[in-house]
């Protein structure tokens, strides 16, 4: 197609420059489909609950399940326990299944509305007629209209083009503009082809017609998000973690199951007996809550993320966030706000300062009577469009940003850009080049006068006049004068502040050439403009410094402005930075990026690509970093996907960033991904703190079993299907409620965890044997208590004996009772509970007292008795279980204040990243 001239490629795609025909755009649509990229391919919902299935705390239940229906099978007599034992486990299995596809079916719907939050249209010529169109309706064979600043919609080859240069950045890594050209050229790869323009690409300068060649999945784009599809995408820390736990976790029930399965056949014992004996050991200390009870942790800070702005796609990268020991992020749109806007203007010697954020013309231009006539020469050499709020969108400009900031800037001042537009047309138009650096309009002024307006470079504009506008006066453009308009620039150069000339003079008629127009110049002035920093981010960036979070930023822009950004935003504090370009990048082997990277000081890798970014992230990941890298380009997806949380943005990202990101920021800001860390942080802690609920819990299980054992007791203290009741009923609620608590107030002032952090870590397996232990010696101490208050011998006690039913109520029970006690005490790790706030998590509250009333009811209740062969208890033995919940709080608050005595403050003696 790039070897045709215009004409033809209108004849080979059946086209025309008037537009394809309304008549025609049925037939194209249902031929070609729509313009947009391949939706990812999703598991089939019944292959998503199959899923939840293989996971090996599942299958060792499933085979539990399996082996207790085969044992009921053969039982002579068939023991309804038996029974129920076999089915309790299946519904355990059952339950998880659904709570863990339920959470992730509902995060996988989420992000695919994604999309529809972030509208996208085109200008197309249709039938003769100018339209505005959805992007996803462009058809192969559409007439597309380009202007400065549109983003291009499809893979098309121009037909028109005038001095046009597009970005090709998200597509290629190159973040310098590209001119085009409409002419034939000689065959190559497409890529290549400078009269092709391409998807995702950004129109720089000029304006174009162009046919659409091809849509969707058939672009450049679609290419290249199907190589980032078939990437393969880091497993998480915590991923990883449970995969070690539940191994440790299934070989060590088996183990102990299979060892009390063998001491207890030769008491004499039938098989079967000794072999469901054995299981309820097993059951006991396989945590069945834990995959339900992780599932709705995650999917608790998946929904605070998003009211935090943060989508997260997958459960897992949740906690991962809080793992994150560095953040490459880029400089625009992420740390600013994606405006260019005009803050400060020098004329006439002075400078005026301009008031206000964003493209909205709110603000103020001090002495806007002196500035006045420099910004409508400024606004009238601009081809951008300032486009007022419509629907969910705000103020925006079409076109260059900083021509918007301009224009934004004149409207401050009380001009009126359209206004004078009309007043003095233009009549030619000579426009911005990479070697003149400027740009010049002439206009047609009242009383028959042509004007020439010019802006562009200052140094470059500098020395093509002759005076400069000295507050109102014109006045020769001497040494000593230059040297103090070159100050200013540098000055204004200084504050980070990109710097544009503005310049006119007065011409002999409408169409002068272009030397003559740009030459014996008049300097008005200089307009200093930035890409403000979000207001949030700075708190932000201290917030990842006091949590030992390093912050890289990673940029194509100037070293001097993303130095200046960083020193606002606080990322630089230092007065020499470590900044590093791309072309050194480029001259670097591995081993010399390794050695920059181990260096502890502030580090800013400007002028890089897609390509070095990627570079970057592997190298972090080399030395043991969790790393969060953001992106926005095509380009991006591949670094994206092998990060360890890849950020894609919403509002400015490419959708190819988005599909290959975990998380996507729906504003754009750094100060989200700080939040998100944070509530990643808490999510952890919450994770940690029902492991030990979870765990203490099976010891209290677990030790009763084994004393009655080795006492020569003949029946269980605790049966297997009461242990599944503990487990479900009253275990799973509280520990959900724990997965709510909100993040502790030093979560970010701790530094982040090893990658190598093992999620049984000493403190974790610590603080559960302390715990499970004081659990256990109660429950103990009750079993016994009430078994020898039968006043008869061990070996005369049967499973009908009151006594014993009395018996393993009471150690029911008190497993109940303490964890509601347990509950409370693991809300915090060092905090005191009582400071915290007894009554401040309502639902572990709720949950706590919902379990305990679930047990009042397999005491009393008849048919309950039945199946969990319990008793009645009596007041004063819920007295007595309640003391021993209270002790075990009491302990717990104990040990926290022992700890904090010895603590060193927060954030003392370790230094920040």
């Amino acid at each position: 197609m790039q070897t045709l001239p215009p004409p033809a490629v209108f004849a080979a795609l059946d086209s025309s420059l008037s537009g394809l025909p309304d008549m025609e755009m049925a037939s194209r649509t249902a031929r070609f489909g729509a313009n947009e990229l391949p939706h990812a391919a999703h598991r089939a919902p019944w292959r998503q609950l199959a899923t939840q299935f293989t996971d090996l705390f599942a299958v060792v239940l499933i085979v539990a399940s399996a082996v207790t229906f085969v044992a009921w099978g053969i039982q002579r007599p068939k023991d309804i326990g038996t029974l129920q034992l076999a089915i309790a486990i299946l519904g355990v299995v059952l339950l998880n299944a659904v709570i863990g596809f339920v959470q992730e079916y509902s995060a996988e719907r989420t992000a695919e509305s994604l999309q529809a939050m972030v509208p996208h249209a085109c200008r197309v010529m249709r039938g003769g007629e100018r339209q505005e169109v959805p992007v996803r309706a462009l058809v192969p064979g559409d007439v597309v209209l380009l202007e400065a600043g549109d983003a291009v919609p499809a893979d098309c080859r121009l037909v028109e083009a005038y001095d046009l240069s597009v970005n090709n950045a998200a597509l290629t890594g190159e973040s310098d503009a590209v001119t085009r050209t409409a002419e034939a050229v000689a065959a190559g790869p497409v890529l290549q082809a400078r009269n092709f323009v391409f998807m995702g690409t950004d129109v720089v300068v000029g304006s174009a017609k162009a046919v659409v060649c091809a849509t969707g999945g058939g672009t450049e784009f679609g290419r290249i998000f199907r190589l980032a599809a078939a990437a393969p995408r880091q497993r998480t820390p915590l991923q990883r973690q449970v995969a070690v736990m539940a191994r440790r976790v299934a070989v060590a029930a088996l183990a102990t199951g299979a060892v009390l399965f063998a001491v207890r056949l030769p008491t004499g014992q039938s098989l079967v007996s000794s072999f469901v004996f054995a299981l309820g050991v097993m059951v006991a200390l396989v945590p069945e809550g834990l995959p339900a009870t992780l599932s709705v942790s995650l999917a608790v800070g998946v929904r605070r993320m998003a009211r935090r702005h943060a989508l997260v796609k997958k459960l897992l990268a949740v906690e991962a966030l809080g793992s994150t020991t560095v953040v490459c992020t880029d400089k625009t749109g992420t740390l600013t706000e994606a405006q260019m806007t005009v803050v400060a203007i020098w004329s006439g010697g002075a400078t005026h300062a301009v008031t206000g954020v964003g493209y909205a013309p709110v603000g103020e231009v001090s002495g806007d009577g002196q500035v006045g006539g420099l910004l409508r020469a400024a606004a009238l050499c601009c081809d951008a469009r300032l486009v007022p709020p419509s629907g969910r969108l705000g103020w925006r400009v079409l076109g260059d940003t900083t021509e918007g900031a301009v224009l934004v800037a004149a409207a401050k001042a009380g001009l009126d850009p359209a206004s004078d537009e009309a007043a003095a047309p233009r009549t030619v138009e000579y426009p911005f080049d990479p070697v003149r650096k400027m740009m010049s309009v002439v206009c047609a002024e009242p009383g028959d006068d042509h004007r020439a307006y010019v802006k562009g470079v200052p140094h470059e504009l500098l020395a093509r006049c002759s005076e400069v506008d000295w507050r109102g006066t014109p006045r020769p453009l001497t040494a000593d004068t230059r040297a103090v308009v070159a100050s200013a620039v540098d000055e204004l150069a200084g504050q980070g502040l990109r710097v544009l000339g503005v310049a006119a003079r007065t011409v002999p008629g409408p169409r002068p050439a272009q030397e003559e127009a740009e030459n014996g110049l008049t300097l008005l002035g200089l307009v200093g403009m930035l890409d403000p920093p979000r207001p949030e981010v700075s708190a932000a960036v201290a917030a990842c410094r006091s949590a030992d979070i390093r912050i890289v930023m990673v940029t194509g822009d100037h070293p001097l402005t993303a130095e200046a950004v960083a020193r606002r935003v606080g990322i630089v504090r230092k007065a020499r930075p470590t900044v590093v370009t791309g072309t050194r990048l480029d001259a670097m082997d591995d081993g010399d990026l390794d050695r920059l990277l181990a260096e502890p000081g502030e580090l800013l890798l400007c002028r890089v690509s897609p390509e070095h970014k990627m570079r970057v992230v592997t190298a972090f990941q080399r030395r043991g970093e969790v790393v969060a890298v953001t992106g926005d380009g095509a380009n991006d997806a591949p670094a994206l996907k092998h990060a360890d949380i890849g950020v894609a943005m919403s509002a400015s990202g490419t959708e190819v960033a988005r599909e290959a990101a975990v998380m996507v920021l729906l504003d754009d800001s750094f100060a989200s991904i700080a939040v998100a860390v944070r509530l990643g942080r808490s999510v952890y802690q919450n994770i940690r703190k029902f492991l030990v609920y979870l765990f203490s819990h099976n010891i209290a299980e677990l030790v009763p079993i084994l004393a009655a054992t080795f006492v020569g007791f003949p029946l269980v203290p605790i049966s297997a299907v009461q242990i599944l009741a503990i487990d479900l009923g009253s275990d799973v609620l509280p520990a959900l409620a724990l997965g709510t608590e909100p993040p502790e107030p030093d979560v970010m002032e701790r530094p982040p965890r090893s990658r190598d952090e093992r999620l049984f870590s000493a403190d974790v397996v610590r603080r559960f044997l302390f715990l499970g232990t004081i659990q256990a010696l109660g429950v103990c101490a009750v079993f016994f208590w009430r078994v020898h208050s039968a006043g008869i011998p061990y070996s005369a006690f049967t499973a009908d004996n009151p006594v014993y039913r009395e018996a393993i109520t009471m150690t029911q029970a008190g497993i109940v009772v303490s964890q509601f006690f347990n509950a409370l005490a693991v809300r915090t790790e060092r905090q005191s509970v009582l400071r915290a706030g007894l009554f401040s998590n309502p639902a572990l509250l709720a949950a706590g007292m919902l379990g305990i009333g679930l047990m009042a009811a397999i005491s009393y209740t008849l048919a309950l008795q039945a199946v969990f062969h319990t008793a009645p208890l009596s007041a004063t033995d819920w007295a007595l279980l309640v003391c021993l919940g209270f002790l075990l709080l009491v302990a717990e608050e104990t040990r926290k204040r022992w700890l904090r005595r010895g603590e060193p403050s927060a954030s003392g003696g370790r230094a920040h990243r």
